[in-house]
């Protein structure tokens, strides 16, 4: 059965940051081909939820997020197996520190 994928607030507001710094430094084409590679890489998920890795620093909170990278990023997610849903969390920059990825809500 394919889940569904959603996006909570946080992570679509990344998404957006990321579009408009590209659009700034890069253009309008290179940074609506990043954020699409970006949201196309989550469908993989709604047949094979599993297959992102556990993520390692939020491995102190209660859910079990885990993540895709798709090039500098990281879709961190999480799987709601009762409700058949994924959830996208955060679109993270592998480029900053990792203790900041702690600001996911």
């Amino acid at each position: 059965m394919e889940l569904t994928i959603y996006w909570t607030a946080f992570s679509k507001n990344e998404l957006k940051n990321i579009f408009n710094y590209y659009k700034e430094e890069a253009g309008l084409k290179v940074a609506k081909n990043l954020v699409s590679g970006i949201a196309k890489e989550t469908l993989k998920l709604k047949k094979n939820p599993t297959i992102g890795q556990k993520e390692e620093f939020l491995k102190n909170r209660p859910e079990e997020f885990r993540y895709l990278v798709y090039k500098n990023y990281k879709i961190i997610y999480l799987i709601h197996s009762e409700k058949n849903t994924i959830e996208i969390f955060d679109v993270f920059d592998t480029r900053q520190n990792p203790s900041k990825m702690e600001r996911i809500k």
